[in-house]
C-alpha cells in the first residue's frame, strides 16, 4: 500500500449547513472556524461545526 494515498488531503465537505434551516435558539461557535454547529451553547467541550469535525477526522486517521 501506498502511504502517499492513503493520506492524501481529504476531499470537500459533502455535507450542507451546520444549522438547519428550521431550527431556533442559539447555537455554540465552532473552535476552529467560529460558524454556528448543531449544538446548543449549552453544550460542554469544544464543538465543531460538521465541516471542521469531518477534517478533523481525516487528520487524526492519518496521525498515527
Amino acid at each position: 500500500m501506498d502511504d502517499e494515498t492513503y493520506c492524501a488531503a481529504p476531499a470537500p465537505s459533502p455535507l450542507g449547513p451546520a444549522v438547519p434551516a428550521d431550527a431556533d435558539g442559539p447555537y455554540a461557535e465552532c473552535v476552529l472556524c467560529r460558524k454556528p454547529t448543531e449544538h446548543p451553547e449549552s453544550t460542554k467541550g469544544a464543538t465543531l461545526c460538521p465541516s471542521c469535525a469531518w477534517q478533523e477526522a481525516g487528520r487524526n486517521a492519518c496521525s498515527g
